[in-house]
């Protein structure tokens, strides 16, 4: 037998600055299966991750709850700690970037690629924002887009035509975070040489280390050349400051991979028997994996392997990629309930069920995974409590009545025995090629071939005849052998079934070499029910609660707030104004004459109003909800009157039409009572 592997796997970091929901699970779920698997078969599996708990998102996120960001990523933690453990995710380590381990970690490489002549300083411009006194990342700026118009867009993409540009290309720019019109300042920024590793990427990402769709992406990105990377943010910043340069931080991915690092590190500190540079130095033999999300592609598979290079240190083994999750065949909506929180998922449902549906949609490719909630309920209730559970079910009674619980020696179907070894060289090697969709297709195959082999022999049949209680017997006990090799197989999946199968078979925990022997002359416990079909009712209970989780928190996207001109959507229990401002509100009713679409906008519809003294012409972002404008022409609705007028690309918007909803498909026009004129003032 071959050497136990030494193996070392992360997950992504999750960002400390949210709750897990549904689509992070399928990459933590994917992990811990492998893992599992790895440590299942008998290897040496180590699994560690971390929160990632700097940047400018945080800190303004704590500083809105009037807390220190120290307190805040303590709290998130122990939130995904126990969402992770719920979902039998485990870890043998999960800490924190800010820790000690990983600033010494991060100064280490930072300092080692300094000396070595891989970073560089350069004076660089871009927006202030002189009310909160701070620079603005990309994503806190918001314009329209330079290409086509787009109104409310991010500083660096357009999310209606793709256009990528500079922050300082957005026409009308306004920081996401105050509101206010920011200036160009200069910064003095520290870049990380990228182009230096250019040749070592070339062929490190051509050696096997990455999926063939993953590695074409980046071989795009490397024949076009590569840039260097901006390592440096100015304070304010909560981070690790850059060594030997006050008021200067390092961008949150510069110490975020070094986080996997640094966990590990924490864990040899508690187990003597890990050393931490057999896995990570440069001549370690150790294998090492990343499981990761298609979108931070090039933080992994250019910046990481590469900053690794430069200080010393190993690269990866591989890096495993998966797509997104859809529901029900759409990305996750709020207002459709679903983008559903994990702990939403856990107040209704086992975590099984969805582990293993995660499993039989997870290929080895990069592929989306679309969790179809009918096909949930109905693929779990038929795989695993109609075909595996079943098995024993079916048998567990006739042996606990007709011999007392022990099951006889014996082989009723070698044949059948012969087919389930032969397929488990091909089940491991599903597993381990991470094509956990394929596993189960295959552990499924050999569940159907067990229910069709008993439901031919019969034993409920059998015991009802003179003479044929050894039959039974046999039948049987061969049957619980089989459910036995199935809960072998899908134990790295199911792990709380594999626990309550081994009760009931009165067995040590079960490893993946137990498959090549059946149990005989052996005493089981009593059988207890090992799982319950989904109810549907419970499925709808949990989309409920999350349309209820996106009403309590009016800090989400999507959440209720005016639509019109086109400013950004204030959080509406951010601020306070007093009776005196909310009374110089002019709110009126208004008659639509005229509803239609505006030629190149793809959120605006162009209103004609009556509002009793004269007409108004108002744009407002509604054309998702209302495909057909013709339809709201007759109809009356709100509209704040004294709005001051607002020069956009298609004309002038004079005013704002008052509509709620979670957004998309979901807006709806506020309108008056019965009996309301144009023109009337809404007091």
């Amino acid at each position: 037998m071959s050497e136990p592997r030494q193996i070392l796997v992360t997950s992504a970091l999750p960002y400390a600055n949210g709750s897990i929901h549904l689509g992070h699970m399928v990459e933590y779920v994917q992990t811990d299966m492998w893992v599992r698997f790895q440590k299942h078969r008998g290897n040496q599996c180590i699994y560690v991750c971390a929160d990632d708990a700097h940047g400018s998102a945080i800190m303004l996120r704590a500083e809105k709850e009037g807390i220190t960001p120290e307190q805040l990523i303590a709290n998130v933690q122990v939130e995904h700690s126990g969402d992770f453990a719920d979902f039998l995710v485990e870890f043998d380590n999960f800490h924190s970037t800010h820790a000690e381990e990983n600033r010494e970690l991060s100064n280490q490489i930072y300092l080692r690629l300094r000396d070595a002549g891989h970073i560089a300083t350069r004076s660089i411009t871009q927006y202030f924002d002189p009310e909160k006194q701070m620079f603005l990342a990309d994503r806190f700026i918001k314009g329209t887009c330079p290409k086509c118009g787009t109104e409310d867009q991010y500083g660096d993409n357009c999310e209606k035509c793709g256009a990528t540009y500079a922050p300082t290309d957005l026409k009308d720019p306004k920081s996401a975070i105050s509101g206010a019109t920011p200036v160009l300042k200069d910064s003095q920024h520290f870049f990380f040489k990228l182009p230096d590793f250019q040749a070592m990427l070339q062929t490190w990402t051509r050696s096997g280390t990455l999926q063939d769709a993953v590695a074409n992406k980046i071989a795009e990105w490397l024949d076009a050349g590569l840039q260097q990377w901006d390592i440096s943010r100015d304070a304010p910043y909560f981070g690790f400051e850059i060594p030997d340069e006050p008021g200067k931080y390092f961008y949150v991915w510069l110490d975020a991979p070094i986080g996997y690092m640094a966990s590990f590190k924490n864990l040899c500190a508690r187990r003597p028997e890990l050393d931490f540079d057999a896995f990570w130095g440069k001549d370690s033999t150790a294998e090492l994996y990343h499981f990761i999300g298609k979108d931070i592609v090039n933080f992994h598979a250019l910046f990481w392997p590469a900053m690794l290079e430069g200080a010393g240190y190993r690269k990866p083994t591989g890096i495993n990629v998966h797509g997104y999750l859809t529901v029900n065949g759409q990305k996750m909506s709020k207002s459709r309930g679903t983008f559903i929180k994990a702990r939403t998922y856990l107040d209704h449902l086992s975590p099984e069920y969805l582990r293993y549906y995660y499993a039989a949609k997870l290929g080895k490719g990069v592929d989306d995974l679309d969790l179809n909630l009918d096909d949930f309920v109905q693929k779990v209730n038929s795989d695993l409590v109609g075909k595996v559970v079943n098995i024993a079910s079916r048998c567990a009674g006739f042996i606990h009545k007709g011999n007392a619980g022990v099951l006889v020696a014996g082989n009723a179907a070698p044949e059948l025995t012969d087919a389930f070894l032969a397929a488990t060289p091909s089940i491991a090697e599903a597993y381990e090629a991470r094509d956990f969709a394929r596993a189960m297709r295959e552990i499924m195959g050999l569940a159907d071939r067990a229910n069709a082999w008993i439901a031919d022999k019969a034993p409920w049949s059998l015991a009802k005849q003179e003479g044929k209680q050894d039959e039974v017997q046999a039948v049987c006990a061969l049957g619980i052998n089989l459910f036995r090799q199935l809960i072998i197989f899908l134990k790295p999946v199911l792990p709380l079934l594999a626990a309550d199968a081994e009760a009931f078979l009165n067995v040590a925990p079960l490893t993946w070499n137990d498959h090549a022997t059946l149990l005989a002359n052996h005493q089981l416990n009593e059988f207890k029910p090992l799982m319950t079909r989904i109810d549907p009712v419970k499925v709808q209970a949990m989309t409920d609660a999350s349309k209820e989780d996106l009403t309590a928190s009016q800090t989400d996207t999507g959440s209720a707030a005016p639509q019109g001109n086109g400013e950004l959507a204030k959080d509406p229990l951010s601020a306070e104004i007093d009776f005196d401002a909310f009374a110089a509100i002019d709110l009126r009713v208004a008659l639509i004459l005229k509803a239609e679409a505006v030629e190149g906008a793809d959120k605006l519809l162009r209103l004609t109003l009556d509002i009793g003294d004269e007409q108004r012409n108002v744009f407002s972002g509604i054309k998702s909800a209302y495909p057909n404008p013709a339809e709201l022409e007759g109809r009356l609705t709100m509209m704040i009157a004294n709005l001051k007028p607002r020069k956009m690309r298609f004309g002038i918007s004079e005013g704002m039409v008052m509509a709620a909803g979670p957004g998309g498909e979901e807006i709806y026009l506020l309108s008056p009572d019965t009996g309301a004129k144009p023109g009337q003032r809404i007091k």
